[in-house]
């Protein structure tokens, strides 16, 4: 069978022009290997550091992905696109013009045979009731009308700064993060049968079993750091390797 192949918190346009043209890089590769596979791509959340929509206007910065992701999606690829706490709201430019389909929340994924439960990880287990709130604030159809009712210039600006407070509001050491979505999968692993949960958004890759059973907790770690995880299903086996 094809592979699955798994990406999450690249982060484009968040640091400087040399770290973001090698990221670029790096997903020119990832893409080259899915297309010549023939598999299909799972963009886990927060591929982009934030996202606005508009009815006439795309967000400038993002054209050579957005091309390269047009690229793989032509060629036969099924790329699938989960939002994440950056990226919160994709609305339909994603699916009407690139042929990426864009989805919400945590997805049940077969493949195989196996069940894998995919989600960005924002928002789940217990606690961050504050990031809750602002998570529902920011995705409420009427608040967003109201914030493209600015300027685009002014929008994109304070998405960049949403981005930010986000990034202060949970620093990438913190130990709670880990451990709350690990014991999430634990959780969710006594109330039902699964194989994979796979997950990003803490910056903390790692891939360890849950329970007896075998479900695995699948965390593909980031891009911002100097690295480039990306997770893969082929022949009966998840990896996460690196390009």
């Amino acid at each position: 069978m094809p592979a699955l192949y798994f990406v999450s918190d690249i982060h484009l346009g968040l640091q400087d022009t040399q770290a973001e043209r090698i990221k670029l890089d790096r997903l020119e590769t990832l893409f080259s290997m899915i297309r010549n596979d023939g598999g299909a791509l799972y963009l886990v959340g927060d591929i982009l550091d934030y996202w606005m929509e508009y009815r006439h206007v795309i967000p400038k910065g993002f054209t050579r992905f957005l091309c390269m992701l047009s690229g793989l999606a032509r060629s036969g690829v099924e790329v699938s696109y989960l939002a994440g706490n950056h990226d919160f709201e994709l609305g339909r430019y994603f699916d009407e013009e690139l042929g990426v389909k864009t989805r919400y929340g945590m997805q049940e994924v077969r493949h195989d045979g196996r069940l894998f439960l995919v989600a960005h990880g924002d928002g789940l287990g217990e606690g961050d009731l504050g990031y809750k709130l602002f998570a529902r604030f920011v995705r409420n159809r009427f608040n967003l009308g109201l914030l493209t009712g600015f300027h685009p210039d002014l929008a994109t600006a304070l998405m960049m700064k949403f981005s930010r407070l986000s990034r202060y509001h949970k620093p990438a050491d913190t130990k709670y993060e880990p451990k709350r979505l690990i014991e999430f999968a634990a959780a969710l692993a006594r109330e039902r049968v699964f194989d994979y949960f796979v997950c990003g958004h803490n910056h903390a890759g790692r891939m360890e079993p849950v329970d007896e059973t075998g479900a695995t907790y699948v965390n593909l770690g980031t891009w911002i750091e100097g690295r480039f995880p990306y997770g893969v299903y082929d022949e009966g086996q998840f990896r996460i390797r690196e390009l």
